[in-house]
Formats: C-alpha cells, structure tokens, sequence
C-alpha cells in the first residue's frame, strides 16, 4: 500500500528553464508541468505528497514559494531539500533521511522523478518504487531498465 508519493522538483512537476538562472521562486516565469495540476490533486485526496529535490540553493520556504506561484502548493505535504535533509540528492543517505523523517518503509513509498540516475537508481537502491517519468526513447533503449521500474511519458499515466 502506497502511503507516501516523493516527486522530484524540475521537470517533474515543474518546468525547469534552462536560460533561468537564480532561485525558482524569483524567475521571471514558472511553470507547472502539463498535467501536474490534475495528478498532484487526485493523488493527494488519499496519499501525502512531498518533494525531494536536489535543489542545492533553495530552502524549504523557498521551494514551497515556487510552488504556490503555480497553484500546486496545496497538495503538497512537505519540503525535503539539501538545506533541511542534510545530504545531496542522487546518494541513498538522502533518501533514507527521509523515509527515517516520515517513519514509512521503503516498500510503503514512490518516487516519481525525470532523472534516472538522480531519482530512479536511488530508489531502487533504498527499496522505494521508482517511477521514471521520461520522454526521452532513446534514453530508455540505452539503459538495462528493471522490471521494478515503472516508465511513463506525461504525468496523466499515474492516475
């Protein structure tokens, strides 16, 4: 039973300018991702969301900022960042700070994130369910995907 959704930050939810420079929170113009708003809202009615992002220069306050200036704060549970877990994103310490924070198992946990090696390969490691949200074809014909990894293309498939 899932009892928690971890989703990474740029390109997941939001959209990830790369001329944007600075704290997300100060960009001249925020996004969200097509079809956050509507996965964010049916999966929150049953499931806490959080953010785990590798998001190195921004605090919590911050990134809640971000996305309040995109209406998909409200179906956010918390902020998990370097500033308040401690570690880089990418490690398996940072992931397992939060599983200990949210006092769940592994098994009981998903993390839904665009980059295989920062979001995907971590969460196998620990033992969270990844699901790899990617449109890149060519990117999943050069990786040994494991049965244990769920591919999706627009957010939309997780309902």
């Amino acid at each position: 039973m899932i009892k928690a959704y971890l989703f990474d930050w740029g390109d997941t939810l939001m959209v990830d300018f790369p001329n944007a420079t600075g704290k997300m929170c100060n960009w001249h113009m925020v996004k969200a991702v097509n079809g956050a708003q509507e996965a964010l809202a049916l999966l929150a009615k049953d499931t806490p969301i959080y953010i785990a992002t590798g998001a190195a220069d921004s605090t919590e306050l911050e990134i809640k900022l971000a996305f309040e200036r995109v209406g998909l704060s409200q179906y956010i549970s918390g902020y998990f960042c370097q500033a308040n877990v401690g570690c880089s994103k990418g490690s398996s310490e940072f992931l397992e700070t939060i599983l200990s924070k949210l006092k769940l198992p592994a098994i009981n946990v998903v993390m839904v994130g665009d980059n295989y090696d920062k979001d995907i390969k971590p969460a196998l490691a620990v033992g969270i369910k990844p699901i790899w949200l990617t449109l890149d074809k060519a990117g999943l014909n050069s990786r040994v995907i494991s049965g244990d990894v769920r591919v999706i293309n627009r957010l939309s498939a997780l309902l």
